[in-house]
């Protein structure tokens, strides 16, 4: 299936050039080396500004070139695919910009759109080292003098904190307690005094070790009036609501990892042998193959949803962004430990002993994604404490049908972005999950009337049973003022699976009878969508993580799905649900 994003993406990514190309800037062997040096990959990100990657991150609306967040996600995938600390140091001026895009005048939006797009580095100062992701207990302050403020403090732990020459901080600007206390400064370093700031050490890491995480001290600082974005006090609101685009946005660098990891198993996989036999053909390597390859494509659907409702479901981004930090990151992580067992001792050398290090290095760097942007726990919590309006919308299966039709039918326009539609509460719910067993009793349906596999119709079925059971669990769940319960943890955890299995429902009944999915389409991939095969492998992965212990053994939907993970690969295509046609092979 063709889909516009992925094919901007792919023309994007050969313009980038083989990576497996040794004489490439942006190569495997060139990160590798990087990496071995904890250095920063200034050329590359060089070469990225030069590609016009910057321009992607500032909308159209402020002189730029984004016109739906669903293609800067793919763009950011095929980045980080490559390498992540590329992907992360380079990004992460669209993380620091955003808040302009959310809550900044006009006249802001357009001179850092323009600045943004003649490659000036932004980052986003939010932690500070003595309250991590607690942000209402920032100490930073930005004293109102006759020019405008006067900053100090420290913040730490922030990316580009050393490189960027622009920095969005938030700062306390008020007596009062709670969020209103606390306003959002996008700060010109280079207009400021040397003595006024000074870079701090930047900090050695496990992983992406040549991002430049370090921080920066303020001492007196002065900064105009008009480095205020938004209203005075606005600066907590401003930021929980950028964190719904950028916790979305993440998935790219999750995806990205995946694909890489994905790709040097199965090639390994194919090559080696052991026992007498390829490596591919032996039951276990299939297995772990396939529960990696399907639980990539559980995530890809998931991604794929939630980067549209950015633009059709806005309102209900809050619970949407949460869901989507915690669950993509998190399955991908069990992908990447599950494939390193398909590589053996290969996944732990480093150097040019094997494929540049490149697995050992992308387990080390993907560690990080869940933790920036809010880690788990605090997505998590986010999702816990949305619990009253969600169980209410859960249980009478109120659904934005053209919201969420907009989110899943691929050929569907998307509307341009509305900030003004962004919510700190998701007063309708989130529809995604609302439609889950509406969803999966249409499935069941086609089941019944023989146009899908009786295996697919049963394993909807269950997963409609679950929704119903979560549905119960929500009402009957009581907040607590102080405490959070474990099992609270696990419910959202749950909730958060039921969103990852409605988004694939959704997505293959809206674009199963779409002309690039039908016969014809010319990919690999296209056996995918052929009687809903990687719906039914996503689901078998669903249930597994919502009822563990309990397997359907009545068939092997995973086993399905390795002739065209191989034919994927061998074809140079991504291993996805849609056509991408790579440059050079893994």
């Amino acid at each position: 299936m063709r889909h516009a994003p992925y094919l901007a993406a792919a023309r994007f990514d050969h313009v980038m050039g083989d990576p497996a190309d040794d004489g490439r800037l942006f190569s495997y062997a060139r990160c590798g080396a990087l990496d071995d040096r904890e250095e920063f990959p200034l050329e590359i990100c060089r070469e990225l500004d030069l590609l016009g990657l910057p321009r992607q991150y500032v909308p159209r609306a402020h002189g730029g070139e984004l016109h739906s967040y669903e293609q800067v996600l793919q763009l950011m995938r095929a980045v980080a695919r490559r390498d992540l600390t590329v992907a992360i140091a380079h990004g992460k001026t669209f993380l620091g910009a955003v808040s302009v895009w959310v809550g900044g005048s006009a006249d802001q939006a357009a001179e850092l759109g323009a600045r943004v797009a003649g490659g000036d580095v932004v980052s986003w100062g939010l932690t500070e080292r003595d309250h991590g992701s607690d942000l209402l207990a920032g100490e930073v302050t930005a004293r109102r003098d006759a020019g405008g403020y006067r900053v100090g403090g420290e913040k730490w732990l922030i990316n580009n904190a050393s490189r960027g020459q622009l920095i969005c901080l938030l700062a306390r600007t008020g007596e009062a307690t709670g969020p209103r206390g606390f306003s959002l400064l996008m700060i010109d370093k280079q207009q400021l005094d040397r003595t006024a700031h000074r870079p701090l050490p930047g900090v050695r890491l496990h992983g992406i070790r040549g991002a430049d995480i370090s921080g920066v001290a303020f001492t007196d600082a002065p900064v105009p009036a008009s480095a205020l974005i938004g209203a005075e006090g606005s600066g907590t609101e401003t930021v929980l609501k950028s964190l719904q685009m950028t916790r979305t946005l993440c998935a790219s660098l999750s995806l990205g990892a995946a694909d890489h990891a994905l790709a040097l198993a199965t090639g390994y996989a194919l090559d080696r042998r052991a026992y007498g036999d390829r490596l591919i053909d032996l039951p276990q390597t299939r297995r772990l193959l396939a529960q990696s390859y399907a639980d990539l494509l559980l995530a890809e659907a998931t991604s794929l949803v939630a980067g549209r409702a950015i633009h059709s479901l806005t309102g209900e981004l809050a619970t949407i962004s949460a869901v989507t930090k915690y669950f993509v990151p998190t399955l991908v992580d069990q992908v990447i430990a599950r494939l390193s067992t398909v590589m053996g001792a290969r996944s732990l050398l480093v150097g040019d002993t094997y494929e540049h290090g490149r697995f050992q290095k992308l387990q080390r760097d993907h560690r990080i994604v869940g933790i920036f942007d809010g880690n788990t726990i605090v997505n998590l919590h986010s999702l816990i404490n949305h619990f009253p309006l969600l169980a209410r919308k859960l249980g009478r299966e109120t659904v934005d049908q053209e919201g969420l039709a907009a989110a899943s039918t691929l050929t569907a326009t998307l509307s341009d972005f509305d900030r003004d539609r962004l919510s700190l509460l998701p007063r309708g719910g989130c529809s995604v999950v609302q439609a889950l067993p509406a969803g999966a009793r249409e499935v069941a349906e086609l089941a019944a009337l023989g146009e899908v596999p009786a295996s697919l119709g049963r394993r909807a079925d269950l997963v409609g049973a679950v929704a119903a059971d979560l549905a119960a669990e929500l009402a009957g769940y009581r907040p607590t003022a102080v405490d959070v319960p474990a099992s609270a943890f696990d419910l959202a955890e749950r909730y958060a699976t039921c969103f990852a299995a409605s988004a694939a429902i959704q997505l293959w009944l809206r674009n199963r009878k779409a002309p690039a999915a039908g016969e014809g389409d010319g990919s690999a991939g296209e056996a995918l969508w052929e009687q809903g095969l990687w719906l039914e492998a996503a689901l078998a992965r669903v249930l597994e993580r919502l009822r563990p212990g309990r397997p359907d053994g009545s068939d092997d939907v995973l086993e399905r799905l390795v002739p065209t993970l191989i034919a994927q690969h061998e074809s140079g295509e991504l291993p996805s649900l849609l056509y991408y046609p790579l440059k050079g092979s893994a």
